[in-house]
């Protein structure tokens, strides 16, 4: 499986740190509308990312949770019936929760940088630094922690999980202050 080093954190000043990914960025800004549909699964996460009626992305992935840089091992598989596959794992495995979002890519070398506005949640941002065949895990972690470094990133800011988790967490916040 193709393997990322990611780091996630909760960002305060959004558009100061869009300034500062676009100075560092290789290409131009791209920015996607994002709806994640998380599946059930006995391991790893599951989702269909749904990006037009006509293109989506399965992906499923393993990474630890924690905070800091973090080898994420994933594969994908594209989809041009995004709706009728959501419909079939649906079905077979039930429907973990959804994220929507709205993300601005930037790309320096092998990472993008995705400045997440998270639906309900606020705004965030995820480095993944693609790794090469012949790169070590070690080399993945200096590349993102020089790009933290840049961004200035602060330690107290990164996140451990998945935007799901999060999501999870504040439903469960918000029933027990109702009970």
């Amino acid at each position: 499986m193709p393997t990322n080093i990611e780091i996630k954190a909760r960002v305060d000043d959004f558009e100061a740190l869009k300034a500062r990914a676009k100075s560092l960025s290789d290409k131009p800004l791209t920015v996607i509308a994002q709806e994640d549909i998380f599946f059930n699964t006995p391991k790893g996460r599951l989702k269909l990312r749904v990006q037009a009626p006509e293109q989506g992305y399965l992906i499923y992935y393993e990474r630890p949770d924690q905070g800091g840089p973090k080898r994420s091992d994933y594969h994908l598989a594209e989809t041009r019936d995004p709706e009728n596959l959501k419909t079939t794992l649906s079905l077979a495995l039930g429907v973990r929760g959804v994220v929507r979002k709205t993300r601005y890519l930037y790309m320096v070398g092998q990472t993008r940088i995705h400045l997440d506005d998270v639906e309900g949640l606020g705004h965030f941002m995820e480095l993944e630094v693609v790794l090469k065949e012949d790169q070590s895990e070690a080399e993945g972690q200096a590349i993102a922690e020089d790009l933290m470094r840049r961004l200035e990133v602060r330690e107290e800011a990164l996140l451990e999980g998945a935007y799901i988790d999060l999501i999870e967490h504040t439903i469960n916040q918000e029933q027990n202050v109702s009970h």
